[in-house]
């Protein structure tokens, strides 16, 4: 949390672009292109909140299983909005990571992929971290292949094994883990999403579909955060003895 009570992370799960679409008698693929720009206004507004971190969840390991020609559509998307994205968040001083299993995208998207990251990667402003072909459960188990090898190797022990241990080998090891998660849509679940992240995580759900999310749903999303009290673990008495010391 910031010093004005905001989330240093926020991830978001934007649902509904396809049911957007469909309420609207229009191909889904017009949903996910008008998801991208409520991605943009949402961007604005993090980079305006002084957010650290902004994680999205664009596709997960799972929607392989959808209609082939809809996936390469979205792949089409991606690609499309690396290319024209890319020079205006380096402008704005954002630093883009892309986290998932890569080894699925073609040659000439992980490219792509590597050369907007190399672009960003000395800006100092929101940290933008797009989930791509992205699953908790995978983020977990190539943590644990990691560790393993360096076991194989003799460069760890087993007993040196930990929870900060398994953190520092997921992908987002050098982010700070989500204050606050929002899911839009109206389903409330976190689809394998940043499974082990997530753990101390405040969850927003919301029925508006992800086109419609705006600024001002954000921020009501930011202002719950704010109002609630997170303990960690500890009672609520304590929260508030170790607060009103800290200000003393």
């Amino acid at each position: 949390m910031t010093d004005n009570g905001n989330p240093r992370h926020i991830a978001i799960i934007m649902d509904g672009n396809g049911r957007w679409a469909e309420k609207k008698f229009m191909p889904r693929i017009m949903g996910h292109r008008a998801g991208v720009k409520t991605v943009r206004k949402v961007v604005e507004y993090c980079v305006q909140e002084k957010i650290e971190v902004l994680s999205l969840f664009a596709f997960s390991s799972e929607n392989w299983r959808r209609p082939k020609k809809e996936v390469n559509m979205l792949m089409e998307l991606f690609m499309g909005t690396l290319q024209t994205q890319v020079d205006k968040l380096d402008k704005n001083n954002i630093r883009l990571h892309i986290v998932g299993d890569k080894s699925a995208f073609s040659e000439k998207l992980q490219q792509k992929i590597v050369s907007a990251e190399k672009q960003t990667e000395n800006n100092t402003g929101l940290n933008l971290v797009i989930a791509a072909n992205y699953g908790g459960r995978w983020d977990i188990t190539q943590a644990v292949q990691k560790i393993t090898d360096k076991i194989a190797t003799g460069e760890l022990q087993a007993d040196e094994i930990s929870e900060s241990l398994i953190s520092e080998h997921l992908t987002t090891a050098t982010l700070p883990e989500p204050d606050l998660f929002i899911r839009s849509g109206g389903e409330e679940r976190i689809s394998n999403f940043l499974l082990w992240q997530l753990a101390y995580t405040e969850f927003y759900f919301t029925g508006t579909l992800w086109p419609d999310f705006d600024q001002a749903l954000l921020a009501d999303a930011i202002n719950s955060f704010k109002n609630r009290q997170r303990r960690f673990g500890h009672t609520g008495e304590q929260i508030v003895n170790s607060s009103q010391s800290n200000t003393q």
